[in-house]
């Protein structure tokens, strides 16, 4: 029978550690992208219709995907690993002010998800590839808005400097591991679109609201390395 892992005092430090992580993501992070990140007419493991099973349709019906990747950033720290996160500038086009992981679309230069990841992570926070040790993927997480994302989770140098992008990234920043793994810290909130109620992972830190696919990609995070 599986079992979550709830963070005990005197427990966060041993599970949350670099070395206990990596153990974990060797048993069950993907070794690579699942069959629907090159298969775009395969339904993707996860999605924007997760909590909204009613939406499907509605979420593969807007057109075709675009695949794209972002890198999920943990800094190994003393008291145990943390996750790097961005915020957007206000003045883009799309997902503009939002919480989110370095990323974006695998462009045709790009030698797969991985490489576009990492090109990415290089551009929009200023972290090299060879400071990046990639350990696995999580599920491919289909967007409303016709992404089909590959997320790559990967160990980042906590010597390396981050440094934003200020045409892209007005913020990056670091939240504990522990906190986003815990479960009482992923809220289900809703709001109306279209004229129904959707529904989607909230996880606010401080003064950021992380929410959507940034906390749906935590979600997965968490149920196939701490959920089990």
């Amino acid at each position: 029978m599986s079992t979550s892992v709830e963070p005990r005092i005197g427990h966060e430090r041993t599970v949350f550690a670099a070395s206990e992580f990596r153990r974990l993501a060797g048993l069950h992070l993907l070794d690579e992208p699942s069959a629907a990140a090159s298969d775009l007419s395969l339904p993707a493991e996860r999605g924007d219709h997760d909590l909204n099973p009613d939406l499907a349709a509605e979420v593969y019906g807007e057109g075709p995907s675009r695949l794209a990747a972002v890198l999920v950033p943990l800094v190994p720290r003393e008291d145990g690993l943390a996750v790097i996160l961005t915020r957007r500038t206000e003045h883009l086009s799309s997902h503009a002010g939002q919480i989110a992981f370095p990323g974006g679309k695998v462009e045709k230069g790009d030698q797969g998800p991985l490489q576009a990841a990492l090109r990415e992570t290089r551009e929009e926070i200023g972290i090299a590839s060879d400071r990046i040790e990639p350990l696995g993927y999580l599920d491919t997480y289909q967007t409303r808005s016709g992404f089909r994302i590959v997320p790559v989770v990967a160990f980042v140098d906590p010597h390396a400097e981050l440094v934003p992008d200020p045409g892209e990234v007005a913020a990056a920043f670091e939240v504990p591991l522990s906190f986003l793994m815990t479960p009482a810290n992923h809220r289900r909130d809703s709001r109306e679109w279209r004229s129904r109620r959707r529904y989607f992972y909230a996880m606010p830190f401080r003064e950021h609201h992380i929410w959507g696919v940034t906390a749906g990609i935590i979600r997965n995070l968490y149920e196939r390395v701490y959920g089990r």
